[in-house]
């Protein structure tokens, strides 16, 4: 019989070591009581299918959290702080909208920067600060960023990964925007970083969705992350999806805690922390969602943290089925619109996704809870993406994907109310 004795990572240490000996007494001496060694007997036939221990120097893990505000839900947050200790990352990222902000109030700001450091203060390993639009909504928030945290874009390196930490938001009129300057930062930046194994890129909103990123200062980024392997998260939107650009995956995260309809996985709406894993060539992305973090105990930290109230209309349930040609349409994404008679704008107010069947039940604040009473503009669309593996494309006829275009309106009353939506591809 062979004796093995394998080293396990500790906090100090990540290499494993694994050693060999003929006998017992020759181990002991190999590996001494007191070392971070497993002791393991071999024969011929053994039950494990390796000794090969996941602990690769170039190995390491964070975690991303994602939006705290935007109607925050209490005490999600500040309990998430907790459960990510639980998990012991060697650090934290974020992707901003940190506090509600949207004021110009300075007790008011710092009433809110207070309370968010002391949740994040609670961490047992670094926090990366990234602004959202709420955190820099108006010039006095953009001020106080700066006297409190200085820097609003930054990088850092760590085992020979860049992290770029951006700004997307400069009040009054570069909301949503990658400024010039920050723009030849970043190029400066990545060219003096060109060894870098991997790039990941930490900012509020998914700019890349406008229509045009030369104006928005996105194509530059771009431009400087070419031929270069990264990783980009953001928030923003309140809802998961990953975005396949350039041939890199580029993650819009759920919530950690902000305003959400959490309906679930299906429509991308959970509080979750992005769970990543650098490994020696790529990452590796992993959800994890804040219910299923759970201590010995099972009880999750109790918290003070309160939400912010958020104003209500009575809503009534509204269900219905989508078909097109008389066919149910699965899949598809049911938008109900007001339209402002004085500004001729439309308004997003609640939604729903048809099942299988081209069911639907639709979502103004909570889970299927309806629609307030009203008169509603309906858009359809249900995106696909092409089997060449191309960007998602609407497959429904496109008068019906947006609000200005669409025929279909619908008149929601008191009570339950059924709504059949009929499409026609002519």
């Amino acid at each position: 019989m062979k004796q093995f004795v394998v080293g396990i990572a500790t906090a100090g240490a990540l290499a494993g070591v694994i050693a060999m000996s003929r006998s017992e007494s020759t181990a002991r001496n190999e590996a001494p009581a007191n070392s971070n060694v497993i002791k393991i007997e071999a024969g011929e036939k053994n039950p494990w299918t390796s000794l090969k221990i996941n602990n690769d120097p170039d190995q390491f893990q964070f975690a991303v959290v994602s939006d705290r505000t935007g109607g925050h839900r209490e005490k999600v947050f500040s309990r998430a702080v907790s459960q990510v200790n639980l998990l012991q990352p060697q650090f934290v990222m974020s992707v901003g909208d940190l506090i509600e902000g949207y004021t110009a109030k300075e007790d008011l700001i710092k009433e809110q920067w207070d309370e968010f450091d002391g949740y994040v203060k609670r961490f047992e390993m670094p926090f990366f600060y990234v602004p959202g639009n709420h955190d820099l909504a108006n010039k006095t928030l953009f001020a106080k960023w700066g006297e409190r945290y200085g820097k609003r874009y930054y990088h850092f390196t760590y085992k020979n990964a860049l992290f770029l930490c951006l700004n997307s938001e400069n009040p009054p009129d570069g909301m949503n925007t990658i400024d010039p300057e920050q723009q030849a930062w970043v190029a400066k930046t990545i060219e003096a970083n060109r060894d870098s194994r991997w790039t990941f890129v930490f900012l509020h909103q998914p700019i890349w969705n406008e229509k045009d990123l030369d104006k928005n200062g996105w194509a530059s980024v771009e431009k400087s992350l070419a031929g270069r392997n990264y990783t980009v998260f953001c928030g923003h939107v309140h809802r998961y999806q990953v975005y396949d650009r350039n041939g890199m995956k580029y993650y819009q995260l759920a919530t950690t805690g902000g305003g959400s309809r959490m309906r679930g996985v299906d429509y991308g709406e959970f509080d979750h922390v992005a769970w990543v894993t650098m490994k020696k060539d790529a990452p590796l992305i992993a959800n994890v969602m804040l219910e299923g973090i759970l201590p010995s105990d099972l009880k999750v930290a109790d918290s003070e943290e309160k939400g912010y109230p958020v104003k209500k209309k009575v809503t009534h349930p509204v269900a219905g089925t989508l078909k097109l040609d008389g066919e149910p349409v699965a899949l598809a994404t049911v938008t109900f619109h007001t339209l402002n008679a004085e500004t001729k704008k439309f308004s997003t107010i609640c939604d729903g996704r048809t099942d299988e069947l081209g069911r639907f039940q639709v979502t103004t604040y909570g889970k299927f809870d309806g629609a307030p009473a009203g008169e509603y503009v309906v858009s359809v669309r249900k995106l696909q993406k092409p089997t060449d593996g191309g960007a998602a494309k609407n497959v429904l006829p496109e008068q019906y994907a947006t609000p200005g275009t669409t025929p279909l309106k619908v008149t929601i009353k008191d009570g339950t109310n059924d709504v059949p939506l009929l499409l026609l591809t002519k």
